[in-house]
């Protein structure tokens, strides 16, 4: 397999071509995906910054859905130049990409045992060689599989047919969640089942239940991925939006509207289906859409329409090299979490070293856990910062 990246030397004059609110909202929610997954001590973290035990919904399940409405934007803008046709060189480039991003998703779980391995004092070979519980799914895999079928479903078929694909998934799929225990966590639910049935236990997320047991329950399931590709498919269709209303005006006028309809229809409709970011529930597709199209129209009516955008640079880094940052989160975190030294008479990770010994005792639990988190984030930052004063931009 042959893996194909850009590097390319872009001059920022072509960048200023797009909607500068795209990347930074792309920006912020990379930022908060490194914020939420880096916490210096996940028992002390502030309740904003978990993720719902079940139903329910907190800010911290709003930027991986973020993410990937921009992804539906981004596909469509990307699409545009194969005129959303399935000719050879469309297909072959989703699914390249797909298997890719699948691929690095993988890649990051295998790392992640292997250094945790490494740290236990296993061999090298030992360590990397844990394929019977390598875990299958996970973000970036759930990235993948909703942007190849999405993508592969907008070349096939015409956009006008798009609003009642997303329709027939998100239905289809409340009813597999309504026959099928899917509003239950447990393991007898649908969700669960399939992904044993396919990938056995061993290679499955393991989660706790509100009662405290855990369980073989993978909240980037396969079944559920049924919804995310709904999700990606909105976006989709604001990006057609977007690219069709030239005035920035008209475009905050639009995002604004649908947005709202969208989020209160998933708030009321949540009566029948509750809101749930593990089971990706259709109102958590319908909600968190409508809140990303709203917080789109914001950023475009400061940043594009007022040129308030100083604010924002921050952002600017991990949105224009969204996936490259979000590895290298990845692989730092595993890193700083398994190097260990000793420090008077104890053996601790650089990550516990930071935290108990830098943070913790001035700080606090909570705060101290933040400002690990906060840190965390700059690294990365710096890290994203330099490929973008270089104006090196890496796509797959």
């Amino acid at each position: 397999m042959n893996i194909y990246m850009e590097m390319n030397k872009v001059k920022t004059s072509q960048l200023n071509n797009r909607l500068l609110s795209l990347d930074i909202l792309r920006g912020i929610t990379i930022a908060g995906m490194i914020l939420v997954n880096n916490s210096g001590a996940g028992s002390y973290t502030y309740a904003p910054l978990k993720h719902a035990q079940w139903h329910g919904l907190t800010p911290t399940d709003l930027v991986f859905p973020f993410f990937m409405f921009i992804m539906g934007i981004s596909t469509f803008m990307s699409l545009r130049k194969f005129n959303f046709e399935p000719s050879k060189a469309a297909v072959w480039k989703i699914i390249r990409r797909t298997i890719l991003i699948f691929a690095i998703g993988l890649a990051l779980g295998w790392f992640g045992k292997f250094t945790s391995g490494l740290s236990q004092g296993e061999s090298i070979l030992v360590a990397a060689t844990h394929f019977d519980t390598l875990r299958i799914l996970g973000v970036l895999q759930r990235l993948a599989l909703a942007y190849g079928f999405a993508a592969l479903l907008a070349v096939i078929f015409k956009s006008k047919y798009i609003p009642w694909i997303i329709a027939a998934l998100l239905v289809g799929y409340q009813l597999l969640l309504k026959l099928g225990n899917g509003y239950e966590m447990m393991e007898q639910n649908i969700i669960a089942i399939v992904d044993k049935a396919i990938w056995g236990v061993e290679h499955m997320y393991k989660d706790w239940t509100p009662g405290g047991e855990r369980i073989a329950f993978d909240p980037e399931g396969l079944l559920s991925t049924i919804p995310s590709i709904a999700h990606v498919l909105i976006g989709f269709l604001f990006g057609k939006l977007i690219v069709n209303n030239k005035d920035n005006h008209t475009r905050v006028e639009k995002l604004m509207i649908w947005g709202t309809i969208l989020a209160f229809t998933g708030l009321l409709l949540q009566y029948g289906g509750p809101i749930n970011k593990k089971i990706w529930s259709p109102t958590f597709v319908l909600v968190t859409t409508g809140f990303a199209a709203q917080l789109l129209g914001l950023l475009i009516w400061i940043i594009d329409i007022h040129k308030k955008h100083k604010w924002s640079r921050f952002f600017h880094s991990f949105g224009v090299n969204p996936l490259i940052v979000y590895v290298f989160a990845g692989v730092l975190a595993n890193i700083v979490s398994s190097i260990r030294f000793n420090w008077q008479g104890d053996t601790m990770s650089i990550k516990g070293f930071t935290y108990e010994v830098l943070l913790r005792p001035w700080a606090g639990n909570y705060l101290g856990s933040l400002l690990y988190a906060i840190l965390f984030v700059l690294v990365c930052w710096l890290f994203g910062y330099i490929l973008y004063k270089r104006n090196i931009y890496i796509k797959l």
